[in-house]
């Protein structure tokens, strides 16, 4: 039993930042991947970034690298996304995820939504031009 909840969402113009926050409850003492994940309207969910269980490895989609970074502080049981130079086309419902997973297969990030277990409820992000 884990519980996301999300917040930093909100509308911002093109070129702005915003910086999503995901916090944990429940079964915490386990060893996690961590992600986030996108839904546009009448799109699929997409990957936007991932961190394995000790922040040492990354993956980023390839429209968002070098503009978003993902975090995390296992002490506080929190994941972070900063956005910076966000587009119109970042526009969507963002969603944070956790996969319990052995410590030996936390040396790289999960990358597939099926994979996750836990999930948040979504925040929007609007990006108005």
């Amino acid at each position: 039993q884990v519980q996301l909840v999300e917040s930093g969402g909100g509308l911002v113009q093109a070129g702005g930042s915003l910086r999503l926050s995901c916090a944990a409850s429940g079964r915490t003492a386990s060893t996690y991947n961590l992600g986030w994940f996108r839904q546009a309207p009448g799109k699929e969910r997409e990957i936007v970034a991932a961190i394995n269980w000790s922040g040492g490895k990354t993956y980023y989609a390839d429209d968002v690298k070098g503009r978003f970074t993902i975090s995390r502080d296992n002490a506080k049981n929190t994941q972070y996304l900063q956005m910076n130079s966000l587009k119109p086309e970042d526009t969507a419902v963002y969603y944070c995820a956790a996969d319990e997973v052995p410590p030996s297969l936390a040396i790289r990030p999960t990358t597939q939504a099926g994979d996750y277990a836990y999930w948040g409820q979504g925040t929007q992000v609007a990006v108005s031009s």
